[in-house]
C-alpha cells in the first residue's frame, strides 16, 4: 500500500465505476467469493476497502480481441 495515500473506503458508485460491473454483478460476485466483500461503515451504510478493490481490478484477466 502506498504510505503516502491514506487507506480509504469506497461507496458503491465508485466501486461500480472502478470496476465497470453492475451492482446486482458485485453483490454475485461477493456471494461466490469472487470479489472483496464489503464492510459496515455505519448502521445504514457499507464500502469496500480501495486496496482491496484495486487489487482484484489488476488481478482480472486481460481479454484480448480476436482478430
Amino acid at each position: 500500500m502506498d504510505m503516502d495515500k491514506p487507506p480509504s473506503l469506497l461507496r458503491l458508485p465508485k466501486v461500480i465505476a472502478l470496476t465497470g460491473i453492475s451492482r446486482s454483478s458485485i453483490y454475485r460476485q461477493i456471494a461466490r467469493g469472487e470479489f472483496p466483500a464489503q464492510v459496515q461503515i455505519s448502521e445504514r451504510a457499507v464500502g469496500w476497502r480501495e486496496e482491496e478493490v484495486v487489487e482484484w481490478i489488476e488481478n482480472r484477466p486481460t481479454v484480448s480481441q480476436r482478430e
